[in-house]
C-alpha cells in the first residue's frame, strides 16, 4: 500500500482549555500574550512566532516543545 492508498486523518477536533487559564497564561518567552488556536491545538505566541501544543487540555509551555510559526501562520 503506498501513501496515496491510505486515508488521511481525521481533522482536528478542536481542543478547550479553561478560560481562567488562559487569563492567567503568557508566553514564558516574551511575557505576551496569547491566542488559542482550538483547530491547531495550540498558543500562538505572534511576538515570538511561536507555537505552544496543547495535549490532553494541558498548555505544554516550554520553548523547546513549541513549533516555529511560518509566514503562512
Amino acid at each position: 500500500m503506498t501513501d496515496a492508498d491510505q486515508p488521511s486523518p481525521p481533522a482536528p477536533q478542536g481542543v478547550e482549555v479553561d478560560p481562567r487559564l488562559l487569563e492567567v497564561l503568557v508566553c514564558p518567552v516574551t511575557h505576551g500574550a496569547l491566542e488559542l488556536d482550538r483547530v491547531k491545538g495550540e498558543l500562538i505566541s505572534r511576538s515570538a512566532r511561536l507555537a505552544y501544543p496543547i495535549r490532553d487540555g494541558v498548555p505544554i509551555m516550554l520553548p523547546e516543545e513549541a513549533r516555529d510559526l511560518t509566514d503562512a501562520d
